[in-house]
């Protein structure tokens, strides 16, 4: 099957299809986001490039789908769908647990020598092998809720909505499960180089554990700090644009 340059489907989310892109981005959400978090990058980068963003099940008009609790079942999926796209120069791009998916899937397209992405952004997360004992999966709601107020990644009208909050809950604490029981081999790497984005006080990330992602990667590597904690890029959206910019850039031209 091939899923055409301007078709959307239960998995892949073009906001602004265009036939005629000569490169393409593709987006990975965060634990509990969704695909319309990356509305505005589509509307920034479209229609010269084709924008995708991914909807993982169990959110959003996937909501009655069960979630995927394991990264590596997750991003064996992910990449059987990007598999049917057309081949371009491609960027992935990835926040917090959509940063592990990004690798993860690359990893696998790598192997397969099946659309790779020229590059990968890994945004808000430390370094694939880096660990620490988190269990938020394990909490009760009002734990969670918790923890997504310390790390502000909720829409404030969501915390207002008792009923849309608790509506959302289930795939917040699915995708916690899963990005908190995953685990890397230290050797685990991609030929493709790895730009890595953190705030300077996120506090899921140090600097010391986003300079660990050098390690899983055979190409060029760098890490742009930006003022701020986890969601750093709602406060920085021009400066991470112009990070994915430049990869997009140096893709078409390698291309």
């Amino acid at each position: 099957m091939v899923t055409k340059d301007d078709a959307s489907t239960d998995w892949i989310r073009r906001y602004h299809p265009s036939g005629a892109s000569k490169a393409r981005l593709i987006c990975f959400p965060h634990a509990g986001g969704s695909a319309s978090f990356f509305h505005p990058v589509s509307v920034r980068f479209s229609p010269d490039v084709d924008v995708i963003a991914l909807q993982y099940p169990g959110r959003q008009d996937r909501r009655r789908e069960p979630c995927i609790e394991d990264i590596g079942a997750l991003a064996d999926a992910l990449a059987k769908e990007i598999q049917t796209l057309s081949d371009k120069p491609t960027v992935f791009f990835g926040h917090s647990m959509g940063s592990v998916l990004a690798f993860e899937t690359a990893f696998r397209l790598e192997r397969l020598n099946a659309n790779p992405p020229r590059a990968v952004i890994a945004s808000g997360r430390r370094g694939p092998s880096t660990r620490r004992e988190e269990q938020v999966h394990k909490r009760d709601d009002n734990g969670i809720i918790s923890e997504l107020r310390l790390l502000n990644g909720t829409d404030s009208a969501v915390f207002g909505d008792d009923e849309l909050l608790r509506m959302a809950l289930p795939a917040i604490r699915g995708d916690y499960a899963a990005i908190e029981t995953y685990a890397c081999e230290p050797d685990r790497r991609v030929r493709c180089p790895i730009t890595v984005l953190t705030g300077d006080s996120d506090p899921k990330t140090t600097l010391d554990e986003a300079d660990a992602w050098r390690e899983h990667t055979e190409g060029a590597f760098r890490v742009q700090v930006f003022p701020g904690g986890h969601f750093f890029l709602a406060d920085h959206q021009a400066g991470v644009n112009n990070e994915i910019a430049r990869e997009l850039d140096v893709a078409r031209s390698a291309a």
